[in-house]
């Protein structure tokens, strides 16, 4: 009963934060509808900042013939305006809203399709830009379309005429406006700050004092020591958010310092940290690991990000504030999931993966988590966050932290597992070892998930021990059962070389045996969400057994030479 009153309390304190915050944004946008339209607008832009992001020149050529394939779909619009017909998804119209697509014309940048786009730009200023509400206006959306047109602004303005010039100033002033008003009254999470990236970006490409840009500059340097840990990781503690800033934060940089402007003070020194945190979920294939929200990476991205990187080094073994350990020998590597969201706040996105791990070997990836879904329904986005999707143990098939789902607080996390003992070590045959437990299955079944994971220094041989104990004076449930999954990367084929020992063979030959001595670890079809294409079916090692008669588990991956 004290656990749910104070349940209670997280939900109603998280409610009402919340309720403010909306009732702050609405008020922000009632006041810039009674602004004039045209008042504070530049007559030009100064520069267009570069854009690091891939370019498709199939996106270019379909988005020509009136098609656009964005956020998993397809849509025809068969000579209309894009915003006139009915989209697809949420998530179509706002990857649409965004005009994120805008670097993809590069590809071409011939004078019709350049046209294309000014018509497309035309008409959401007629349907969409006075009138600040609905998907078009929502403050993720807002940042990064203000972003794509100051970036893309060559490709939009080449040839315009003068008064749609001036059409699209008074425009992009009027959602840096919006986006100035409505900052403060959002959750500090990774939204606010690619705002704060979108405003300051503003301040140098269009034309305004050097107090402004000074200001923007200190704003932009408060939300990046609130938001990137001294380890240099987001506080979302999702791997891919470091990328996603990365890309808007070095453009940003190189903005500065090519208009000869003060660079933020905060600003390379913050770059600096984040690199190191990058390379630390980077695996053997070069992709990052999948923990917390984090989906496929395109390679040319990371790789466009990662030629600026200065700070060189090896990963750090750990990530002590984002709670991550990483353990790596001789080109094998796993990476470890050891803390729980920071703030109910940040937990929108959070995976229920406490004490679940990847591993990856050579150029190939072996054990994963599932990942969450780049575009998908509400019900799959919530399965992608269970426990059971990660590659850990999962007790009665119940996630070891609670999900709540209100309007007003989403799908955050409100109280869950917590880390309760954590040890790094080496042994005497220099063996890296780590031990941890949670305590997500303590108050509903009366268990503690305790979990060793340890290395061997040529990095030929990985063992793991699972445990659920029981702690003095807590009641656990009869007839309980638990499930170890090893979620295997789509790429690897599984076989079973005999009752206790799974095979697992990657493309290019490399093979790790898979045992649990004195069980019989099953083979059985899996779904990997993080996939480029999409979701893509997949297998997975499952060891099913039931505490207290069988409590503890061993297992053992082993390099095939």
């Amino acid at each position: 009963m004290a656990m749910q009153l104070a349940d209670r309390r997280r939900l109603m304190s998280f409610g009402l934060r919340e309720v403010c915050r909306r009732f702050y944004r609405r008020t922000a946008g009632l006041r810039l509808s009674l602004t004039p339209f045209s008042s504070h607008v530049p007559d030009r832009l100064l520069v267009a900042p570069s854009d690091l992001r891939a370019v498709d020149p199939f996106v270019a050529e379909e988005i020509s013939f009136g098609r656009f394939p964005l956020a998993g779909t397809s849509l025809d619009t068969e000579g209309l305006s894009p915003f006139a017909v009915e989209h697809p998804s949420k998530a179509f119209s706002e990857r649409l809203n965004s005009f994120a697509w805008l670097r993809h014309i590069r590809a071409q940048r011939t004078e019709p399709a350049c046209a294309r786009c000014r018509s497309i730009v035309a008409s959401w200023i007629a349907l969409h830009g006075r009138h600040p509400r609905g998907i078009a206006w929502e403050p993720n959306v807002v940042a990064e379309r203000v972003i794509a047109w100051l970036s893309h602004s060559t490709v939009v303005l080449q040839g315009a005429e003068g008064g749609f010039y001036r059409r699209f100033m008074k425009s992009l002033s009027y959602q840096v406006r919006y986006l100035r008003g409505i900052a403060r009254g959002l959750p500090e999470d990774e939204t606010r700050l690619r705002i704060r990236i979108a405003l300051a970006m503003a301040s140098v490409s269009m034309p305004t004092r050097n107090a402004f840009i000074k200001r923007e500059g200190r704003r932009l340097d408060r939300e990046l020591e609130r938001q990137i840990l001294a380890d240099g990781a987001h506080v979302s503690r999702n791997p891919r958010a470091i990328l996603e800033l990365l890309l808007d934060l070095l453009p940003l940089r190189q903005t500065y310092i090519n208009l000869g402007h003060d660079v933020p003070s905060k600003l390379i020194p913050t770059i600096d940290r984040m690199y190191p945190a990058l390379r630390f979920f980077r695996h053997q294939d070069g992709d990052l690991a999948l923990f917390n929200g984090a989906t496929s990476t395109p390679a040319s991205e990371l790789m466009s990000v990662l030629r600026y990187d200065e700070t060189g080094g090896k990963p750090f073994k750990s990530l002590p504030h984002a709670h991550y350990h990483r353990l790596s020998a001789n080109g094998t590597t796993i990476i470890v999931d050891t803390g729980v969201p920071l703030k109910a706040e940040l937990s929108q996105r959070a995976h229920a993966g406490c004490l679940s791990f990847e591993m990856s070997s050579g150029r190939n990836r072996f054990i994963v988590n599932s990942g969450a879904p780049k575009f998908a329904g509400r019900e799959f986005r919530r399965v992608a966050r269970s426990t059971a999707a990660h590659s850990t143990v999962t007790v009665a098939e119940t996630s070891s932290s609670r999900m709540i789902r209100s309007y007003f607080c989403r799908a955050s996390i409100l109280a869950g597992a917590r880390v309760t003992d954590l040890e790094r070590s080496n042994d005497q045959h220099g063996n890296d070892w780590l031990r941890l437990a949670h305590d997500g299955y303590l108050n509903g079944f009366g268990y503690v998930h305790e979990r060793e994971i340890g290395l061997s220094s040529s990095g030929n041989k990985i063992k793991g021990h699972d445990k659920l104990s029981s702690p003095d004076g807590a009641r656990t449930q009869d007839g309980t059962e638990a499930v170890a999954r090893f979620h295997v990367h789509p790429s690897i084929t599984l076989s079973r070389q005999d009752e206790e020992t799974v095979l697992m063979v990657a493309p290019d030959g490399e093979a790790w045996a898979f045992s649990a001595p004195g069980l019989k670890p099953s083979i059985e079809e899996d779904i990997f969400f993080a996939d480029a294409s999409g979701f893509r079916s997949s297998q997975q090692i499952v060891i099913a057994f039931s505490p207290p008669e069988l409590a503890e588990i061993r297992w053992m991956l082993k390099r095939m030479e």
